[in-house]
């Protein structure tokens, strides 16, 4: 058995198994079945009953583990049967809860397949940077983007990763990003055709918002497979101080059309060391899904990479506990889908970068395939692995992406309960900088952009990610073994 598997069917248990059995219905009429009211209410009730039951009989993990992964289920179907039934049509009501059908239940034979060849549980999704351009030119931009970047995964290549994911992994759920990907075209296809084709993939894509206009929202409404995640900073001084002045208004007459004809759509913000005090008050978040309409949030804490990349910046460690508490208290009890891609990680057990069971790889617009956008080192280019006849599978196999998976296992993912490294500082990237330069110096992937390579060169900022690693742990560490570890 592969030194990856964790005998927990991607940590469903019980669940899994009454996946499995829906699994034996097709989605067409398991579909059929769930759009009558009375069968819906029947089938969310049992569900809750599995999770009820998964949380108090499963033992491998702390009992704060359980009680966190069941919030953040729960907020999950809450937010699935607002976005599903709340559709405008019976039509775009169908297409979506068969999406979501098929991203839990009809990959199941894929899984098994892949299992069987490799001993270990696929990915469940793709991050695909599909093209560096965008009309804006943000603070601090991860990704470097402006209006002057021409870069761009070919449209060929992008289908066939699609297409390649489906058919390995059993994956229907894909992430896109940028640059802004409304303004992406190939081959004169844009990332509508992409849904058009792959009408069975959910896309989630991260966007500016203000390209976001009736001509787009009707466009959304008749695919039915794609939900944009809007981008903002907090309010309209925060949102214009990073991404110019006048976006904000743009962003709510989008966020006004997208609630008006029911698209269902997301926040995604990044915290900083200047917004993170307004990012850890209830009534922001009260005002995107209460008034504004959001289904979701996404909440990225500042990585110092890309554009400017600083330091000064990263959220403090004190900060980052507030977050983590009030994350947590409006999953649990306001039941809002937020996911805080640091914070969140006891929900997903840890990292779940470099092709991880139930995690994802990254692919930028240069073909570059990465462990996550927030680690940018590159064993091995989509174009060369087609070249070479290979495929996703291959590149699973890097020794790169397979050394941060053993990471992965070593930090908690194989261990006993009592042994589970610290899930609330879980990014190999941030959190344990210094175990990545150590793969990174092993391996030596390539940096897939100059300010990747500066960081690599830059002693300082070595010194500075390990000091912010430790200085994460001195206030987050008693927080893991008193709330999550004692008593277990």
């Amino acid at each position: 058995m592969s030194r990856y598997v964790v005998d927990r069917s991607d940590g469903l248990g019980v669940l899994y198994a009454f996946i499995r059995l829906f699994a034996l219905v097709p989605t067409n009429v398991l579909r059929e079945i769930l759009m009558i009211p009375i069968f819906r209410k029947l089938f969310f009730y049992f569900f809750k009953k599995l999770m009820d039951r998964q949380l108090k009989t499963r033992k491998e993990f702390p009992d704060q583990v359980q009680e966190d992964k069941h919030a953040v289920m729960m907020a999950i179907f809450n937010m699935i049967s607002e976005t599903v039934f709340n559709a405008k049509s019976q039509h775009v009501k169908r297409k979506r809860l068969k999406m979501f059908l098929d991203i839990f239940l009809a990959r199941v034979p894929q899984i098994e397949n892949f299992k069987k060849q490799y001993g270990s549980y696929p990915p469940s999704f793709l991050v695909i940077g599909i093209g560096k351009y965008c009309n804006l030119k943000c603070v601090g931009c991860y990704a470097n983007s402006d209006s002057d970047a021409c870069e761009k995964l070919e449209w060929n290549i992008l289908d066939r990763v699609i297409t390649e994911k489906k058919k390995l992994w059993g994956s229907y759920f894909t992430v896109i990003t940028g640059g802004e990907p409304l303004v992406y075209k190939s081959q004169g296809k844009t990332l509508f055709d992409l849904a058009e084709k792959h009408s069975d993939q959910l896309f989630m894509f991260y966007t500016n918002g203000t390209l976001i206009n009736q001509k787009v929202v009707d466009r959304l409404n008749e695919l039915g497979n794609l939900t944009p995640a809007v981008s903002i900073e907090g309010y309209e001084k925060e949102t214009d101080e990073r991404r110019g002045k006048g976006t904000y208004k743009k962003i709510m007459t989008a966020m006004k059309l997208l609630r008006d004809n029911k698209i269902g759509f997301g926040i995604s913000v990044t915290a900083t060391k200047l917004n993170a005090e307004l990012l850890s008050e209830d009534k922001i978040y009260d005002y995107y899904f209460q008034k504004c309409g959001a289904s979701y949030a996404w909440m990225f804490q500042y990585m110092p990479i890309g554009r400017k990349k600083t330091l000064d910046l990263l959220v403090t460690p004190q900060q980052r506990l507030k977050l983590f508490r009030t994350v947590k208290h409006l999953i649990k009890d306001k039941n809002y889908f937020i996911t805080d891609f640091w914070n969140s990680g006891s929900c997903v057990e840890g990292c779940i970068s470099a092709g991880r069971y139930g995690g994802y790889l990254y692919i930028d617009w240069n073909g570059h395939v990465a462990p996550c956008a927030f680690n940018p080192y590159s064993p091995i280019n989509i174009y060369d692995a087609y070249k070479e006849g290979k495929d996703l599978n291959d590149i699973l196999q890097e020794p790169f992406f397979k050394a941060i998976r053993e990471w992965q296992c070593d930090y908690g993912l194989t261990k006993p309960k009592e042994e589970i490294g610290n899930w609330i500082t879980p990014c190999i990237s941030k959190d344990h900088y210094k175990d990545l330069r150590s793969i990174i110096d092993k391996y030596q992937p390539l940096p897939i952009d100059e300010p990747a390579k500066e960081a690599l060169e830059d002693e300082s900022y070595k010194e500075g990610m390990i000091k912010h690693g430790e200085e994460l742990a001195e206030v987050l560490g008693p927080v893991w073994e008193k709330e999550y570890l004692k008593n277990n």
